[in-house]
């Protein structure tokens, strides 16, 4: 379930589902309070009341409008605030712009993916609303882009950044300070007083969760653009950027190298360098859901017509049984391709997932 604010009083809910329903809703008065009901049956339910309907095959769902991801693109800087400024007068928020301009064309030529611009024009934008908007988007992934500056101007090579726990931390308390955003938390849920300690759980799961789909995610690309170029460092980056704050929405800066130095100021300055740099990008994100796609998108689909396997990582609170539910697949298969000996398994444990022959087998 995912949430957002598309207006002021308005609430937006979207449920991702695995399979098509007919939804019912009512409104009950309890005492000087109203709800809102929604019931959410498929549609032999629907027809035959409390009557379990006939159990859809994998086949059924794929191909019925599995939705695309979502990647948000942050340009970084913008209108009054130029950024960096490189030895010929290249201002790193018009780069960063053709950059991520390039970088939304490549996603959007993906058959999964879906570009988010957060700025497509020489606009100024505040760090907190640009993750916000990415939110507000419904963003699977939100990629600020930078082009780095340093004294030294012999520094170069491409870096990427993920939130620090630091950042992480401070970003917490001041959601849950706020009444409004802790209430996002949980759904739009009303929270009172006693319903600080509900919410701080809720944060701390969500914003783990996100902080290592962040690591995977920037991992892979920092890999991809190794293969483009140097990289100014052999690993991720940790950082506390305002811009990485967003608690349920993984996120990374990609520092695609320095304008600072001449050399790397040219380079960036060339749209064929860009593209190539889009595309590493690009490479690096689409390996990732490859892997770990959320239920529901075309990439999920995709996984199970490729192959015989994906693979799932454990999030804090799941169990093996939920994870074969999740995956539509039984326990046992689960155990066995892991070589499991019991129901145990570890936060952070990367499982391979068999992917039943009614998948493995569908059209290509």
């Amino acid at each position: 379930m995912r949430t957002g604010k598309p207006a002021e009083g308005d609430l937006r809910v979207v449920l991702d589902l695995g399979r098509e329903v007919k939804p019912r809703s009512r409104v009950e008065r309890l005492g000087g309070r109203t709800r809102l009901v929604v019931d959410l049956r498929t549609e032999g339910e629907a027809i035959a009341g409390n009557k379990p309907a006939p159990a859809r095959t994998v086949q059924d769902v794929i191909g019925t409008g599995q939705r695309k991801l979502i990647i948000a693109i942050d340009a970084g800087h913008g209108g009054k605030d130029p950024g960096a400024i490189g030895p010929t007068g290249k201002h790193e928020k018009a780069i960063t712009l053709a950059m991520a301009r390039e970088l939304a064309a490549r996603i959007d030529a993906d058959p999964g993916m879906q570009s988010f611009l957060v700025r497509d024009s020489d606009v100024f934008i505040p760090l907190d609303q640009r993750y916000m908007r990415a939110r507000e988007a419904q963003a699977d992934l939100f990629i600020s882009i930078h082009a780095d500056a340093a004294h030294n101007r012999a520094a170069n090579g491409a870096s990427v950044y993920v939130l620090s726990l630091r950042g992480a931390s401070s970003e917490a308390a001041r959601w849950l300070a706020d009444q409004e955003n802790a209430a996002d938390l949980v759904g739009g849920v009303e929270l009172d007083a006693r319903d600080k300690n509900l919410a701080a759980v809720l944060l701390d799961l969500s914003q783990n969760a996100t902080m290592r789909v962040s690591d995977d995610v920037a991992g892979e690309v920092l890999a991809s653009l190794k293969q483009v170029g140097k990289a100014h460092k052999p690993q991720i980056e940790r950082a506390n950027f305002v811009v990485l704050r967003s608690p349920d929405v993984p996120s990374m800066l990609v520092e695609t190298g320095f304008i600072s130095n001449p050399s790397e100021e040219a380079k960036l300055s060339d749209p064929a360098y860009r593209g190539r740099m889009a595309a590493a990008i690009v490479s690096g994100v689409r390996s990732y859901f490859s892997d770990q796609a959320p239920p529901g998108t075309w990439y999920a689909a995709r996984q199970g017509q490729f192959g015989g396997s994906r693979q799932h990582v454990v999030s804090r609170g799941e169990t093996l049984s939920l994870i074969a539910v999740r995956h539509g697949v039984p326990v046992s298969s689960i155990r066995s391709a892991n070589k499991l000996q019991g129901d145990t398994v570890r936060i952070g444990e990367r499982l391979t997932i068999p992917v039943p022959a009614t998948i493995a087998s569908a059209p290509k």
